[in-house]
């Protein structure tokens, strides 16, 4: 089936197994729920296919009107998979994940953040990153390869940033505050989360 012609378009997906809820005439009309950075737009011209495309800072993820919310949550995380694998094709290997922590450090933290290793793990499902202050190592969930660089970059500055403070008080989150995309990265992340597909954010910040 030939994909939509809306830019960062994941393309158009068949929605196999669609359940059939009754509605009125009027929850039949198409209508949007937004969660997050992710918007789910439902509507009764569609009957069979899923598709999605970025807007702005929003992912925009298009369904059947009659699908219902467990196959929703299902389809966008699906679809947000498939987007983020369309905006990183190449995977960033342990070195380069190391320069990049090294330039991120210099650029946003004085360089004062200095870990021994950088890399790249499997284990990690509860998690998006972690952080070992006494030993300098940081490791970064397989599964943010494939997102957006300012994503990545958002992760790795959080971890770099625990080599400087260990909590999530006033002091840690003053320092992710000089990266401009902070808000950005974890509106990106809470979408994703909000699907159900990965791992959880740390706790909002407090004052």
């Amino acid at each position: 089936m030939p994909a939509d012609s809306s830019p960062g378009l994941a393309g158009e997906t068949p929605a196999r197994s669609v359940g059939r809820r009754p509605r009125s005439a009027a929850t039949q009309q198409p209508r949007a729920s937004v969660t997050s950075a992710v918007e789910v737009r439902r509507s009764t011209r569609r009957s069979r296919t899923v598709s999605a495309y970025r807007e702005g800072d929003r992912t925009i993820v298009l369904i059947p009107a009659r699908m219902s919310e467990a196959e929703e949550q299902r389809w966008v995380g699906v679809m947000l998979d498939k987007l983020a694998a369309q905006e990183s094709k190449r995977v960033i290997g342990d070195s380069e994940l190391s320069e990049r922590a090294e330039r991120l450090s210099g650029q946003y933290l004085g360089g004062r953040a200095r870990p021994a290793s950088v890399r790249w793990v499997t284990n990690q499902n509860t998690r998006w990153g972690s952080c070992t202050p006494a030993e300098g190592s940081i490791r970064l969930s397989h599964r943010l390869q494939g997102m957006p660089e300012y994503v990545l970059d958002y992760v790795l500055l959080h971890e770099l940033a625990h080599l400087l403070v260990p909590g999530h008080g006033p002091r840690f989150w003053r320092l992710l505050e000089t990266y401009p995309r902070t808000e950005r990265a974890r509106g990106y992340l809470e979408g994703v989360v909000a699907a159900d597909r990965l791992p959880h954010l740390p706790a909002a910040r407090e004052e």
